[in-house]
């Protein structure tokens, strides 16, 4: 008997802690709590960090994040004002300042996420096609440096036009038209932003086809000047070649031709001195180069040519 009050004493004991526990719940300063009793909202949201108490078992603490949330939208083809298919990919930061309204409309983060993608894709789609592409795509008419190394001339690629609102102004305009739709849920819309522009795969392959096509005409303009530049210089080698070669031949020509002088008046200086015998001497060179042991040569004896052999054959 005793043993078995005891059991219901430690049954009793264990139950009023467990209910003492299940009482107190706590709320940080990146919470916000709701509580409900049996799935219904009571009393206000607690916002304020701080220890609180319910009902346990009966009553129900619902938490919900108080810091900013992301929302990141799936990227959509959507056509701009000039009938220009582009790929639209954008985001936003978000909160829940009414978490009794959040929690009885969307229930939950992932509830509150449906909401956002029905809202700002349907404002994002409004606010892309009610303007052209430029406008979508810059924020003021700065001038672009689109200028090339080696190219002088700068042309336009794609006159769209000029920016009179600009992609600043149409995401706040997103934001603007979204805000009011999300706030009956309890949600404040902080930031829309556009992420990421592109073209679809059509216009991506001719936009691609027409830049090919103009590196390609670059490319060929440079191939060209190259190509001049280097006949150019070849004709400079070859006509410095030959100067060179020129002035080289009229220097060893000179040379030659001094050599050539002053060797002869050697000669002339050397022969001068014994006529006879230079006379004599190039007579035997004419007899050696003309007469061999098979030549046959008829001249007359009075003939100059034997003069020197007429005086050998006397004195023989």
């Amino acid at each position: 008997m005793k043993k078995g009050v005891i059991f219901i004493l430690v049954i009793i004991a264990i139950f009023l802690l467990f209910s003492r526990w299940r009482a107190v719940y706590v709320v940080d300063e990146t919470k916000q709590v709701v509580v409900t009793q049996f799935g219904k909202a009571i009393g206000k949201p607690k916002t304020d960090p701080g220890l609180y108490f319910k009902i346990p078992i009966i009553q129900q603490a619902n938490y919900f994040p108080k810091n900013l949330l992301e929302w990141d939208g799936d990227p959509g083809q959507i056509p701009t004002l000039d009938k220009t298919f582009i790929w639209v990919d954008t985001f936003a930061r978000w909160k829940i300042v009414d978490p009794l309204k959040f929690f009885e409309t969307v229930r939950n983060e992932y509830g509150a996420l449906g909401r956002l993608d029905d809202i700002i894709d349907a404002a994002v789609r409004n606010f892309v096609t009610s303007y052209s592409l430029i406008e979508t795509v810059r924020m003021t008419n700065r001038e672009l440096d689109i200028r090339e190394e080696g190219v002088d001339e700068v042309k336009e690629i794609s006159p769209l036009g000029e920016v009179k609102t600009g992609r600043a102004k149409i995401t706040k305009g997103i934001m603007e038209q979204a805000q009011p739709k999300l706030a009956e849920f309890g949600i404040e819309l902080v930031d829309v932003k556009i992420k990421r522009l592109n073209y679809v795969e059509q216009v991506q392959k001719s936009v691609y086809a027409r830049m090919i096509a103009e590196r390609k005409q670059i490319a060929e303009k440079f191939r060209s000047e190259g190509k001049g530049e280097a006949r150019k210089i070849e004709g400079d080698k070859e006509r410095e070649m030959k100067r060179i070669t020129s002035e080289a031949y009229r220097t060893a020509q000179e040379i030659k031709g001094k050599a050539d002088a002053e060797a002869t008046r050697i000669y002339a200086e050397a022969y001068g001195q014994d006529p006879d015998f230079y006379s004599f001497t190039n007579t035997l060179d004419i007899y050696k180069k003309t007469l061999d042991k098979d030549s046959t040569l008829l001249l007359s004896t009075d003939s100059e040519f034997f003069k020197y052999m007429k005086g050998y054959m006397g004195e023989r």
